[in-house]
């Protein structure tokens, strides 16, 4: 009886999510009360469920960036984009879309277009165009680069936390098709709006005028934020070797980036996205209601069953299900609710190395969320930003450029996937 009202209140909650009637973090924190209120966990058992790894991960590098983006160091990478491009409205998507790709590896991709977008709305008043084929081309670009690494994207964030996989399994593994994944998709873009982009040459001009060593604030602060970012990194990349949880590591460049700055802890958690965090809260103790309940482990012999227990045939129906899966409901809960199944397939199954499993998700379910405007955070986020400039980005105008680019990049995938994990 209790699996079923778990499934039951998950389902609800995964439709109120769906709908967008009520905020996300209200609808999984109402959730996850219900699971304990109903009795189908106690307390005790559901905080052992939340992942303080993927929490804490995020908030360390919700900090970081929350005080290096005052030195205006995005700005002046921005501008610096454009007179590069020297004004051609092409170049300049390219530009700003490879720095949208790298940024959301570095840093992550929702944090990535909060910064980039603002920037973008201004070059693009200044040469007079339409922003829309930018702001659609940075949400694609900031998925894909997202997927690269560990720290790229919520649900590798969340993979990372809770299997044996690190920092550089993450680059190794993920990076190379990412970057082909990339390649193939600017191409296509510069196909669908390269011919659609014009400057007079006036504005071209203007841009070229434009001081980008003016838009950095503070030049210490930077040098500062740097110097942490990067310790930060290399600590990412050495944390299996030096046996330290990425969550320690990022908290702590975030606490000491507090520490050498001097930055009032008040407003340094202001840039702290707490709706965010306490969403992951209310998640992990929905799914976890479901483990607890045995629903997924008859998910699990279900699936098993499907395939019969082959690993090729299971990493490619996770590849694209997780795909189609993301571009229609946001990819957190879908992952949140998928890691637990394939520890369990992997153990009912007898499976061996899982590994091909976990490369499958993580890229179906980044790449996936490519698919329409509500497949991932860092879409939903810049289509509001859109809308505040009165410039609505349609869920059918965005699905018709990118759902295609998003089966071009899984058909890409399936064949890295089956010649380097499954021959």
């Amino acid at each position: 009886m209790q699996a079923y009202i778990a499934i039951a209140v998950f389902l609800i909650t995964y439709a109120l999510i769906i709908s967008e009637k009520i905020h996300r973090t209200v609808v999984a924190l109402l959730g996850g009360l219900l699971v304990i209120f109903l009795g189908i966990l106690h307390q005790e058992t559901a905080v052992e469920m939340i992942d303080f790894n993927t929490l804490g991960l995020l908030t360390g590098m919700m900090i970081i960036v929350g005080i290096t983006k005052r030195t205006g160091v995005f700005e002046y990478l921005a501008i610096k984009s454009a007179k590069w491009a020297k004004g051609d409205p092409w170049m300049l998507m390219l530009a700003l879309a490879t720095i949208t790709a790298v940024g959301s590896a570095l840093l992550d991709n929702v944090t990535t277009v909060l910064l980039i977008v603002p920037v973008t709305f201004s070059i693009t008043e200044e040469l007079k165009i339409h922003p829309m084929p930018f702001l659609i081309t940075e949400i694609i670009a900031s998925n894909v680069g997202g997927t690269a690494t560990l720290i790229g994207d919520p649900p590798n964030i969340m993979i990372g936390s809770q299997t044996h996989l690190g920092f550089m399994d993450f680059l190794v593994n993920l990076a190379p098709v990412a970057v082909v994944v990339y390649i193939l998709t600017m191409i296509c873009l510069k196909y669908i709006y390269g011919r659609h982009l014009h400057v007079e040459e006036s504005q071209k001009q203007k841009i070229m005028r434009f001081d980008e060593f003016a838009a950095i604030k503070d030049t210490s602060l930077l040098k500062k934020c740097l110097f942490v970012l990067g310790l930060t990194i290399l600590g990412f990349v050495l944390h299996q070797f030096i046996h330290m949880e990425s969550a320690t590591i990022a908290l702590g460049g975030g606490v000491l980036l507090m520490l050498i700055t001097r930055t009032d802890p008040d407003k340094v958690l202001h840039e702290v996205e707490w709706p965010v965090i306490f969403f992951f809260i209310g998640l992990f103790v929905l799914v976890g209601g479901l483990e607890e309940t045995g629903v997924i482990e008859n998910l699990a012999v279900q699936s098993l069953e499907l395939t019969g227990g082959d690993m090729t045939a299971t990493a490619l129906i996770i590849l694209w299900l997780s795909a189609i899966a993301s571009a229609f409901v946001d990819n957190i809960p879908f992952v949140a609710t998928m890691i637990p199944l394939l520890h369990t397939m992997g153990e009912l199954g007898g499976l061996g190395n899982i590994d091909p499993l976990w490369w499958s998700l993580a890229l179906g379910a980044c790449l996936g969320g490519n698919g329409t405007l509500i497949g991932a955070s860092a879409n939903v986020i810049v289509a509001g930003m859109a809308e505040h400039r009165k410039y609505p980005i349609s869920f059918l105008g965005f699905m018709k450029v990118a759902f295609p680019l998003m089966i071009m990049s899984i058909i890409v995938s399936s064949g890295y996937v089956y010649l380097r994990y499954l021959m």
